[in-house]
């Protein structure tokens, strides 16, 4: 199962340079677990010490947050697309 990854630039180093990847999965937990498997550089900025996403980091399947749907138990299918995005924060 393909799953096109869309990665922010502060990630873009960790994976060769690229904005998009594929990953594999049927959760977005199994495509972050593929991800970090690949790409191992990604972890630290992506999931905290216990495994969830960092605070800061919001990650969408097909424009949805996943926040308001299964969080990382949220299903995917052949074809989405995942967009990691760090937070932005004003003042």
């Amino acid at each position: 199962m393909a799953i096109s990854v869309r990665l922010p630039t502060v990630l873009r180093p960790h994976a060769n340079g690229e904005a998009r990847v594929e990953a594999s999965g049927g959760t977005v937990a199994e495509v972050v677990d593929d991800l970090v498997g690949r790409f191992p550089g990604v972890k630290p900025n992506l999931l905290a010490d216990d495994g969830s996403l960092h605070r800061f980091v919001n990650v969408y399947v097909n424009d949805e947050d996943v926040r308001y749907l299964d969080k990382m138990a949220t299903a995917v299918a052949d074809g989405d697309e995942l967009s990691i995005l760090p937070a932005v924060a004003g003042g």
